[in-house]
C-alpha cells in the first residue's frame, strides 16, 4: 500500500492554476483531470491555514473535472460492485444509468445550490454498487435502489461526531466485558453517547455479548453516517467506492495489485488510474465544506414564524430525531481516520495520517459552544437508523432491497440543517415539498407525524418557515 510519498506538483502552480477542472501539469487548453498527485508529505508541513488551503484547491479541481477515458475513466471489464469483481464480458454501452457509469464528475451529482450539494431526481443514482456482478440493462428495482443526491455540506463535522459517538459507544461495551468478567455476572450496559441512546448490550462473564438489544446500529457499534441508509463510515470510504460506481476511475488502494494482483483491474489500458494522495484531497475538500446556516437577514414576519415554529418543532416531537445540535470535542480530522476498512486506506498504511484542523475554518468558529467547550454542531439529526415506514404509509419504505443488511425502510437520520436549500424530499427526491415529505413519515415517526398534521394550519406553516430558514451557505 502506498505511503503519502509522491512526485510533487509546485504549490505555486496549484494555487495559481486558472481553469479549476484542468490538471496542474497539463496545457492551458487541456481536457485532463488527473494529473501528478501532490506531495501529501510536504503539504503536511505547510502551517495548517496554507494546508487546507492547497488540499481543498485540488480536491475541487478532482470534484468539478470531468474525467477522461484516456485516463481512466471507464471500466470494461469491472463491475461496479465494492468488492473489486470482473464482468463475464466487455460492457456495452460506457453510460448505463443502473449500473454505472453514470456521471463524468462528482459535481454532476452534486451541484445544488452550490458544488457539494445536493440534486433534483434529474440526478438520482441507482444503489446496485453492493452486487456481484452488474450484467443486466434494466431500470427495474428489483435490481437496484434509485436514491437522490445528499447534500456534502457540513460532512467532516459529522464524521468527526460519528468517530466520537463510536469511541464512547465501544468505550461503554468494553467496561460492560471488564465488569462483567470482575463480578462473574451479567452486565447490561445503555449505549447512549451524546444524549442519542442506541439501545442496550449485555456482556457475560465468559466473553459473551447480547446484541438484541442494539437499536438503530450495526453490532460493532460503529457508527456510518454516510449514505441515505447509514452504511459508509467515512469520507474515504464514500469517495472510494463512488469513483469507480459511478465514473470507472479505480482507486489505487482498492483495485491496484495489492488487492487484486494487477495494475489495470478493468482492463481499459490504464494503469493506476487514481492514486491515495487524491483521494485524500477529494476527502478534505469535502471535509471542509462549510456546514449549512440559518438564513440571514429574514423579513420579520418570517422570522417571527420560524421562531415560533422551531419551538413546535420541539413540541411536536420531530426533535426527538432531528436533534438542534450535538456536542463535538474535538474538530481535528485526520485522513485516513481511525475505522477506515479494507481496500481503503488505513493508518497502518502511511508514515502519519494527514491532520486538518477544522477548527481554524471560519465557518467552525462561528458556532457555538457549550459550557465544556465543545462545538456545538447544529445538524438536526442523530446519526441513528429508524424504521420510518410502515404497511400504513409505505412511502418511505418503497425500496425493494436490503442495503448492506439494513432493511429496506429503515434510513439515517437526514439531516435538516441545510432542508430550505435541499428539495425535492425523500431518499428518492421524488416528494416536492417539506410539507409532502413530513406527512410521509410513519413507522418510528408516526406519534410526531400525528401530531404535526393535528396541528392548525397556521402552525404548520410556522413549522415550515422555520425548516426553510435552515440553508446551504452560498
Amino acid at each position: 500500500m502506498p505511503c503519502w510519498k509522491t512526485a510533487a506538483i509546485p504549490l505555486l502552480a496549484v494555487l495559481a492554476l486558472g481553469d479549476p477542472a484542468r490538471a496542474a501539469d497539463s496545457p492551458p487548453w487541456s481536457e485532463k483531470v488527473l494529473g501528478t498527485p501532490l506531495d501529501l508529505e510536504a503539504v503536511a508541513h505547510l502551517p495548517m491555514q496554507e494546508r487546507i488551503a492547497v488540499l481543498r484547491d485540488h480536491g475541487e479541481r478532482l470534484f468539478i473535472g470531468k474525467f477522461l477515458v484516456e485516463e481512466g475513466a471507464g471500466r470494461p471489464m469491472a463491475t461496479q460492485a465494492i468488492i473489486p469483481t470482473k464482468r463475464r464480458r466487455p460492457v456495452h454501452l460506457r453510460f448505463q444509468r443502473l449500473a454505472g457509469l453514470d456521471a463524468s464528475s462528482c459535481s454532476s451529482c452534486h451541484h445544488e445550490p452550490v458544488v457539494g450539494g445536493g440534486a433534483s431526481f434529474t440526478a438520482n443514482v441507482f444503489v446496485s454498487e453492493g452486487f456481484e456482478s452488474a450484467d443486466f440493462d434494466t431500470i427495474d428495482p428489483q435490481f437496484s435502489n434509485e436514491r437522490g443526491s445528499p447534500a456534502l455540506q457540513g460532512a467532516g463535522l459529522i464524521e468527526l461526531l460519528a468517530r466520537e459517538m463510536t469511541a464512547e459507544l465501544q468505550s461503554r461495551r468494553d467496561t460492560a466485558l471488564a465488569q462483567a468478567r470482575q463480578k462473574g455476572t451479567a452486565v447490561t450496559a445503555a449505549l447512549e453517547t451524546k444524549g442519542v441512546s442506541f439501545g442496550t448490550i449485555t456482556a457475560h462473564p465468559g466473553g459473551g455479548l447480547d446484541l438484541t438489544g442494539i437499536d438503530g446500529i450495526d453490532a460493532d457499534l460503529v457508527l456510518r453516517p454516510f449514505s441515505q441508509k447509514g452504511v459508509f463510515g467515512s469520507l474515504r470510504q464514500f469517495t472510494v467506492n463512488a469513483l469507480n460506481h459511478h465514473h470507472g476511475i479505480q482507486p489505487v488502494e482498492r483495485f491496484g495489485a495489492l488487492w487484486t494482483g494487477t495494475t489495470d483491474f478493468d482492463e481499459d489500458g490504464i494503469v493506476d488510474e487514481i492514486g491515495a494522495a487524491d483521494v485524500t484531497a477529494l476527502v478534505v475538500w469535502q471535509a471542509t465544506l462549510a456546514a449549512p446556516t440559518r438564513k440571514p437577514d429574514l423579513p420579520a414576519a418570517w422570522q417571527q414564524a420560524a421562531t415560533r415554529g422551531e419551538a413546535l418543532f420541539a413540541d411536536t416531537g420531530c426533535a426527538s430525531c432531528h436533534i438542534p445540535a450535538l456536542p463535538l470535542k474535538s474538530a481535528v480530522f485526520r485522513d485516513p481516520g481511525p475505522r477506515e476498512t479494507a481496500g481503503t486506506l488505513r493508518e497502518a498504511d502511511v508514515e502519519a495520517a494527514l491532520e486538518i484542523d477544522l477548527a481554524e475554518l471560519d465557518f467552525v468558529k462561528a458556532l457555538p459552544r457549550d459550557a465544556d467547550g465543545n462545538i456545538l454542531v447544529p445538524l438536526f439529526g442523530d446519526l441513528k437508523r429508524h424504521r420510518i415506514a410502515d404497511a400504513q404509509e409505505p412511502t418511505l419504505g418503497n425500496e425493494l432491497l436490503g442495503q448492506r443488511f439494513v432493511d429496506r425502510d429503515v434510513f439515517l437520520t437526514a439531516e435538516l440543517w441545510g432542508a430550505g436549500s435541499t428539495a425535492p424530499y425523500g431518499h428518492r427526491a421524488d416528494l416536492t415539498s417539506l410539507d409532502e415529505v413530513i406527512r410521509a413519515h410513519a413507522g418510528e415517526a408516526r406519534t410526531a407525524r400525528k401530531a404535526y398534521e393535528a396541528l392548525p394550519d397556521e402552525d404548520r406553516e410556522a413549522i415550515i418557515a422555520f425548516l426553510r430558514s435552515l440553508e446551504i451557505v452560498q
